[in-house]
């Protein structure tokens, strides 16, 4: 078994802003989905299946899309120090085009 590389930054959660936020979010999408379990179980809507299930799919998508660019803020600013304004524009720009991911 081939050796782990080693990190390129080291960082604890408690670093990231977002993840009290983004571990709300999921145990919400959790609850959402077992709710969404017993629809089906009980022979609901198929269309307010389809709905329920698309809303959790924007929930873990959001949820996500805010780990995404707390971790891009965080890991390029202990990479390259504190930001300067063209930076941080930089930073911003690469933020807007990664919700396409």
């Amino acid at each position: 078994m081939p050796a782990a590389k080693p990190a390129v930054h080291s960082h604890d959660a408690a670093t990231h802003r977002s993840h009290k936020d983004v571990v709300n979010r999921l145990r919400r999408a959790t609850g959402h989905l077992q709710t969404i379990a017993g629809m089906v179980e009980s022979g609901r809507d198929c269309a307010d299946i389809a709905q329920q299930m698309h809303a959790v799919i924007r929930a873990l998508e959001e949820a996500k899309s805010t780990l995404i660019h707390d971790h891009i803020e965080h890991c390029l600013e202990d990479a390259i120090g504190p930001a300067s304004r063209d930076q941080r524009v930089t930073i911003q720009d690469f933020k807007k085009i990664s919700r396409y991911l």
